[in-house]
């Protein structure tokens, strides 16, 4: 198969369409991959880093008030769609995959128009504006949450999870061991974690609880982001952190670590939901208020309605608040195992496999 993937901007974007080549490059061994980014975001480095062929194009989103600028990013939308229909003359791609990002759209539109097999693919429950106006031009839909269904034309949707699932709990049987950290690997784990830039609230809130889980029989990793990470320093300067808590600015290879973990606390970005459902991992959710149409709260709403995880809003959130949630799951094995249970439920582990059938199937459909 020859693939052309189009996402970015964000690593939600990027980490399931990763994961997707990397499944079907291993069941279809031939396949060659191209990916079109923007020149901005983070797929600049993490898509090369793959060893995934990378071409960019500059693109910019649309501003919600009234702003020349818009004039602009129609002026770079149009000059995007016809270095995509380049790129798309050049590459001959068998099919076209968009995993959201303004890039996307450009992609697809200018794929959709060259009459080439197009799917898109949507990790969260609120439908993103390049998916909503591509769905009309696309081929095949493929999504994350049911609640994402009923915001496309039904007839094109299939329910596939995120791969970014599979990729995880492909690495279940990691060797790793808490000991690298400080920390014992028979004494359960909580893991907190507001995202590779980390996250002013949460961290503040966590270095004001850390003198309440230093006298906790569980122990704490908390991750602050690299860029946060001396400010975080400099407000623990007189707290004392006892041998159970570390505090570090980032978690590498975070899916061969987050099968050892008893409990996790994050946002509720669709590449968490997506890892900790394949993996049952019992979460306290916090929802970024910084995203569109408060999609982070949608997204644990799935996860809290099945019992699988428990949520605290931005605004409702402090120390108190944190350990109250803390210590109800960190100190009842049985609820972990109940919330592991449901949270396992919501797991798609087979998510890339779903997608590249429905890959397949908007090839077919055009050779018929």
């Amino acid at each position: 198969m020859r693939l052309l993937v189009s996402g970015g901007g964000t690593g939600g974007h990027i980490y399931p369409a990763l994961a997707l080549i990397e499944r079907l490059k291993q069941v279809e061994p031939g396949t060659e991959v191209l990916y079109v980014g923007t020149t901005r975001g983070l797929e600049n480095r993490i898509v090369p880093d793959a060893g995934i062929k990378l071409e960019t194009m500059k693109m910019q989103g649309f501003k919600r008030s009234l702003s020349l600028e818009n004039f602009k990013t129609v002026y770079l939308f149009l000059k995007s769609v016809h270095h995509a229909k380049s790129i798309i003359r050049d590459f001959k791609p068998d099919v076209v995959l968009g995993t959201g990002g303004y890039v996307s759209g450009a992609v697809l539109y200018a794929a959709a128009k060259h009459h080439i097999p197009t799917v898109i693919h949507e990790q969260n429950s609120v439908v993103g504006v390049t998916n909503k106006f591509l769905s009309r031009y696309v081929d095949e839909i493929a999504i994350a949450f049911e609640a994402a269904r009923s915001q496309f034309p039904q007839e094109k949707v299939t329910m596939v999870g995120n791969p970014r699932a599979q990729q995880v709990v492909s690495q279940t049987d990691s060797q790793f061991s808490w000991t690298s950290y400080g920390l014992k690997d028979d004494v359960p784990t909580l893991m907190i974690f507001g995202g590779s830039q980390g996250a002013p609230k949460i961290n503040k809130t966590v270095v004001d609880a850390i003198p309440q889980f230093n006298k906790r029989e569980y122990q704490v990793i908390f991750a602050t982001g690299q860029k946060r990470y001396d400010q975080v320093k400099e407000q623990l300067k007189g707290i004392q952190i006892a041998d159970n808590v570390k505090v570090v600015p980032y978690i590498k290879d975070m899916p061969a670590k987050m099968p050892k973990v008893a409990a996790l606390v994050s946002r509720a970005g669709a590449t968490t939901i997506a890892e900790v459902t394949a993996l049952g991992v019992p979460t306290i959710l916090i929802p970024s208020p910084y995203v569109t149409a408060n999609h982070q709260v949608k997204n644990a709403q799935a996860l809290v309605r099945k019992n699988a995880a428990v949520m605290i809003t931005e605004d409702n959130l402090d120390a108190r608040s944190l350990m109250v949630q803390a210590d109800k799951i960190m100190e009842n094995a049985d609820l972990r195992k109940e919330m592991a249970t449901a949270s396992r439920k919501l797991g798609k582990p087979d998510a890339a496999d779903h997608l590249i059938k429905v890959l397949h199937k908007a090839i077919d459909d055009h050779q018929k």
